[in-house]
């Protein structure tokens, strides 16, 4: 069996390999690049009037946006708000969306999925985890929008991604922090025995839209990082990686590495649901909580290389592959032995109550591609060969799972994280292109100061590996999937809803209602003006009282493609967006005494700018 090359060793062999694929970029003559520009530039030039064969979906980090691209021109087509507010689409402003956001303001997006049936991307729905606030998303592919956001209880930064089972049946989301169940105060001395790190099974209700922990497991105080799900004759299991294994509460960049192996979760969801249907679990603050050292079977451990990050399932459903970031060798794992080796029990002892399966048991074959350092995640061609990002050594290589040999390898700029293959996540990847999702650009790109943007480069994968686009990114994706075009069928409007109490579709529905000191507004947007009650003198004003509570209601009926309204009141700090046939309510109390101009926000005819109106609020007595 190999050793492990110690951190040290590693990390300057890494900085020799990353500065020659620096210098790789740079040694290239203006001949040679000439010579190339014209049929790279082809592959990715979209002309005017078509469009790109690819929809990307990156993460927005730290923005809590998911960003849209196509591909392969790369070009940025839609932001996506989903955990931040947008002042763009009134995001965060409207009440839908200020309901779904809650109390935060802002959110880290991380590891967008997107629903599955039989294993393949079904085009209707993307999920995504908040490291930030401990929250999980479902978006809506038909329009673009954020249709339901959950606080995930007795958890603390699902940083593992809402990696998403076959069918759909479940997300499940690992916590990154262990905590004490119930966010309960416990000292840190406690932590082996009071903190956990929880795993929440969520499901998605598609007729509702509504996301829902079905139930949570227990697991010990250690950070659970990457994850994927079966396919195919593993499709009932799925592994995740974890690391501080030793339990470290401080200084984790030391005392977080000192073992030489931490583990790979394996894990039967079938089993567990089971286990919750016969009521094997405890009820902890009102969620359903097994706790494997209590209700033993369907999670085991496998022994992997010390802090390992990604962990990949092969398209065929055989194989998981996993490796430590500090470690430069990849350890392709077998399905098939890891189930005989449940069966007949062939533990190694057991880490807080879960079996220990032997690793020489379970693991097919260990890949050690020379002078490669840094291996992250894996992606996967259509004829099932590996693509895995080296953080160390800034490069993506490709091999052959099957026989562990090196195929091709090319650098990027630089210290790629995630990768991302078109279809990659699929029983069935397409091949042809790689995103490589890397860290840091540096000199890549006009200077905006001392903070660089990041970069996503488009690599060919369908003869030689080679980078033919680079598109900045900012802040930095925390993965991304590709998916087909045609697997994704939009809407052009929003049809009309006459069981809606809210929408008016016509002009002489139009009204302004009082009730006390509550004001409903019923009112329609349409090229180019606004009408909250077609009977009044000033049709285009809204006229209340200091201290009343207004609801506006507002329709846009202009049942034509693209042509969106905004509306927004002047120094009110409201602003909301109306697409074609939709509904929006803005809900506010009249606190400031005046005369304020409304007005349309998105531009929306020729006469756009006399698209206004006023909001008159009288004065108190």
């Amino acid at each position: 069996m190999k050793k492990w090359i110690p951190i040290a060793s590693g990390l300057v062999a890494g900085f020799v390999a990353a500065t020659i694929s620096f210098a790789d970029f740079s040694a290239k003559t203006t001949t040679e690049a000439a010579s190339n520009t014209k049929s790279d530039a082809e592959k990715v030039y979209v002309p005017f009037g078509q469009k790109d064969d690819y929809y990307l979906f990156a993460s927005g980090g730290h923005s809590g946006q998911m960003f849209i691209y196509g591909v392969p021109s790369m070009r940025q087509i839609r932001t996506i708000p989903v955990f931040s507010q947008d002042s763009a689409t009134g995001y965060g402003f409207d009440e839908h969306s200020k309901k779904l956001m809650g109390d935060y303001t802002w959110g880290d997006l991380h590891h967008p999925a997107f629903s599955e049936t039989k294993g393949e991307y079904d085009g209707k729905y993307m999920f995504a985890t908040d490291v930030g606030n401990s929250r999980a998303a479902a978006v809506n592919l038909e329009t673009f929008t954020t249709k339901d956001i959950i606080n995930v209880p007795n958890t603390s930064g699902p940083h593992c991604a809402a990696f998403v089972t076959e069918n759909t049946e479940y997300m499940f989301l690992p916590t990154r922090f262990a905590v004490p169940l119930e966010h309960k105060y416990e000292s840190l001395d406690d932590y082996s025995t009071k903190y956990r790190g929880v795993m929440s099974a969520v499901t998605f209700d598609q007729s509702k839209e509504k996301l829902n922990v079905a139930y949570q497991v227990a697991l010990p105080p250690w950070s659970y990082d990457l994850s994927d799900a079966g396919k195919k004759s593993s499709a009932d299991w799925a592994v995740m990686t974890t690391y501080n294994t030793e339990e470290a509460t401080t200084n984790l960049e030391i005392n977080a590495s000192q073992a030489d192996r931490d583990y790979i979760v394996l894990f039967n969801w079938k089993e567990l649901e089971k286990m919750v249907k016969e009521g094997k679990y405890e009820d902890v603050g009102g969620q359903k909580m097994i706790f494997p050292e209590k209700q033993k079977g369907g999670i085991y451990l496998v022994p992997v290389a010390k802090s390992p990050h990604g962990v990949d399932v092969t398209p065929d459903g055989k194989h998981f592959i996993a490796s430590g970031k500090l470690a430069p060798t990849m350890t392709v794992f077998s399905f098939e032995k890891a189930f005989k080796a449940v069966e007949n029990k062939d533990f190694a002892g057991e880490r807080n109550g879960i079996p220990v399966l032997k690793y020489e048991s379970v693991m097919e074959r260990e890949v050690n591609p020379e002078n490669a350092l840094g291996p992250l995640h894996t992606q996967f061609d259509d004829k099932g060969m590996a693509y895995t990002t080296m953080f160390i050594s800034s490069e993506i290589v490709k091999w052959d799972p099957k026989t562990g040999k090196t195929l091709d390898r090319v650098p990027v700029q630089y210290s790629p994280g995630h990768a991302v293959a078109a279809e990659g996540d699929t029983v069935s990847p397409d091949g042809k292109w790689l995103i490589a999702l890397n860290k840091i650009a540096k000199d890549s790109y006009l200077s905006v100061g001392p903070s660089h943007p990041e970069s996503m480069q488009l690599i060919d994968i369908s003869g030689k590996m080679k980078v033919i686009q680079s598109s900045p990114v900012n802040p930095e994706p925390h993965y991304a999937q590709m998916i087909k075009a045609d697997k994704i069928k939009t809407i052009e409007v929003y049809p009309k809803d006459e069981k809606n109490k809210d929408a008016v579709y016509k002009k002489d529905d139009t009204k302004i209602v009082r009730n006390g000191n509550q004001v409903d507004v019923y009112g329609i947007a349409m090229r180019s003006k606004f009408i909250f009650d077609a009977k009044a003198e000033r049709p285009d004003v809204i006229e209340v009282n200091e201290g009343d509570h207004v609801r506006i209601h507002l329709t846009n009926i202009d049942f034509d493609e693209d042509i969106t309204h905004g509306f927004a009141i002047n120094s009110y700090n409201l602003n909301m967006e109306v697409q074609p046939g939709q509904t929006n309510t803005m809900e506010f109390v009249a606190n400031k005494a005046g005369t304020y101009p409304l007005y349309c926000t998105n531009f929306c005819s020729a006469l756009h700018q006399e698209m206004t109106g006023y909001f008159l609020v009288k004065p108190k007595k």
